[in-house]
């Protein structure tokens, strides 16, 4: 048999190059290819697998022996700070609210996560899903609604936009400040400012929700959602429900905004845990999750995780509504509207999305076994797309 040792090695060569090719580009788009495969390869095994969380108590509990500090700093050890109010309204729920009934029965506490300079979102809120009056008198629910706030970060612009904020809530009664800078690493403390004010100030409410400011809500797909839960025989316990993140690894590039080093979270992944632009948990979750945040190191700034970290440690898990938005916008459509709980990402058009889906005519053009089936359609056609789309799931279209 007669060999071509001039044809093998031009294989050879060709080989070679290709292979050099090949790492060249790994090594090239290596931090890209781990942040999007391999971390979460890592994290899914974890959550999959092993699926132990046991570390967590041990890893983020504070040393009880210490007192808490209430100098209006965060400790570096990560235990909790008890930021002075610098705007509150204690009487909010014990009181009449916009719907003028008496707080003993609040349905939900409301809280939006808005930044000081952010007023326009704050008043379009004010003037649609978040109206109270609204609420009650078109849905008979007794719901109070909150903004959540920190000072303004910018030194040179902080006495202006408070003195502004103290104006905004003479008109309006409804913001809760704190004196901690209002910082996305201080999500958390946000957070704990919305728990702890609800167990002070407001501990009769069913239910608590957290929400972005540039959220919108369909209030009365809510409503009529949470009073289904409280008709059930069992009644609302344990609950914790929004877009949940399942087996979610922590981001290690130092140029992303959700970037957590190994020294904070060590762990390839995360607690379950919902998006933080919308959820909603029942008020015995509420009392809990109030409780364990005097017990846990807040250091970890992302809030949603934190969240999660709290839960993961009084044994409530989250839960998927297909109807609460993650990180995406919801398609506009009146078959979407139907059904939507939460959408993200309204920062300018929350008052004409408001006048869109709470038309008569969205819930007329869905009833019936043809106009049921048309909607099937057309949500199958918007939300199982090709590719991902993190705001509705495709098992959202056929429930």
């Amino acid at each position: 048999m007669f060999m071509n040792f001039r044809r093998i090695h031009k294989c050879q060569c060709v080989q070679l190059l290709t292979t050099g090719l090949v790492l060249c580009v790994v090594m090239v788009c290596w931090e890209e290819l781990d942040h999007h495969v391999v971390s979460h390869m890592r994290s899914y095994t974890y959550r999959y697998l092993v699926n132990s969380y046991n570390f967590l108590n041990s890893s983020f509990a504070i040393n009880t022996n210490h007192h808490h500090r209430k100098d209006g700093s965060a400790g570096a050890d990560g235990r909790l700070v008890n930021y002075p109010y610098l705007i509150n309204h204690p009487d909010k729920c014990a009181g009449r609210g916009g719907d003028g009934k008496s707080g003993d029965d609040v349905l939900l506490l409301l809280f939006v996560k808005s930044s000081p300079e952010n007023f326009e979102r704050r008043q379009a809120i004010r003037d649609t899903w978040g109206n109270e009056s609204f609420v009650w008198s078109e849905l008979g629910a007794s719901v109070r609604v909150l903004f959540a706030l920190g000072v303004h970060p910018d030194i040179e612009w902080r006495s202006r936009v408070q003195n502004e904020l103290l104006q905004e809530d003479r008109a309006y009664g409804d913001l809760i400040q704190q004196n901690f800078l209002d910082t996305f690493h201080n999500l958390t403390t946000k957070l704990i400012l919305q728990f702890h004010w609800g167990h002070e100030y407001c501990p009769q409410a069913r239910f608590l929700m957290s929400a972005d400011d540039d959220i919108f809500v369909h209030m009365p797909n809510l409503v009529k959602y949470l009073r289904q839960l409280l008709s059930k025989p069992s009644g609302a316990k344990d609950l914790w429900v929004g877009h949940v993140h399942r087996g979610a690894p922590p981001i290690r590039r130092k140029e992303s905004k959700y970037h957590v080093p190994y020294d904070l979270y060590p762990w390839p992944s995360y607690p379950d845990y919902t998006a933080g632009a919308g959820y909603v948990v029942s008020g015995d979750v509420a009392a809990k999750i109030y409780r364990v945040t005097l017990v846990l190191n807040s250091s970890m700034y992302i809030d949603d995780v934190f969240m999660g970290i709290c839960a993961k440690a009084i044994g409530v898990s989250p839960q998927e509504h297909v109807y609460f938005s993650g990180e995406g916008k919801a398609p506009y459509h009146p078959c979407i509207y139907d059904r939507m709980i939460t959408s993200h990402g309204h920062a300018t058009d929350v008052r004409s999305l408001w006048q869109a889906a709470t038309n008569p005519i969205v819930h007329s053009n869905s009833r019936g076994f043809m106009g049921n089936l048309y909607c099937t359609a057309v949500r199958v056609m918007l939300l199982c797309l090709p590719y991902y789309q993190n705001t509705y799931s495709c098992m959202a279209a056929f429930t």
